[in-house]
């Protein structure tokens, strides 16, 4: 039902923030929001819940950038220097990342091809319908149906 939104939502964005590139990666983001929000209750407005998601991210995104200007370099700097994630947390990226690797090769290559074309290349949804000779309306529903074919497993896998 939520893929209804996806263009609409980019437009919207867009326009607002003055760049498609950046509309299409906070959607995306909302997208993930939404799927993965912990609560089983079903949604009442879904369009009006996106939205404010997308809205949501819109501004956190400007405040952090806002305090990444007050900060001085050597500051940033220093805690980059400092943080190293624990063996735990190394092992839990690996092993969350194996998981959706296993996700992903379940799913049909057009449909995992376009979700790695615009998650780890950053391409724009019309590069990745030139590259794979589909349409843009269905890159969106592949990297949507990626998306939640990824969330549904790897829940299922959390629960076993």
């Amino acid at each position: 039902m939520l893929e209804n939104y996806y263009r609409e939502l980019v437009k919207f964005l867009s326009a607002r923030l003055g760049n498609a590139q950046a509309a299409e990666d906070v959607v995306h983001d909302a997208y993930v929001r939404v799927l993965e929000r912990a609560s089983d209750e079903p949604i009442q407005q879904p369009r009006a819940f996106l939205y404010r998601t997308a809205l949501n991210l819109v501004i956190d995104g400007h405040r952090r950038n806002a305090l990444r200007q007050v900060e001085p370099l050597e500051v940033l700097d220093a805690e980059e220097r400092f943080f190293t994630p624990s063996p735990q947390v190394l092992m839990d990226q690996h092993q969350r990342l194996d998981l959706i690797q296993r996700a992903l090769a379940e799913l049909p290559a057009a449909c995992r091809d376009s979700f790695l074309l615009r998650k780890l290349e950053g391409l724009s949804h019309p590069e990745i319908a030139e590259r794979l000779g589909i349409s843009r309306s269905m890159v969106e529903k592949h990297i949507v149906n990626a998306m939640k074919h990824c969330r549904i497993r790897i829940r299922q896998w959390d629960n076993t």
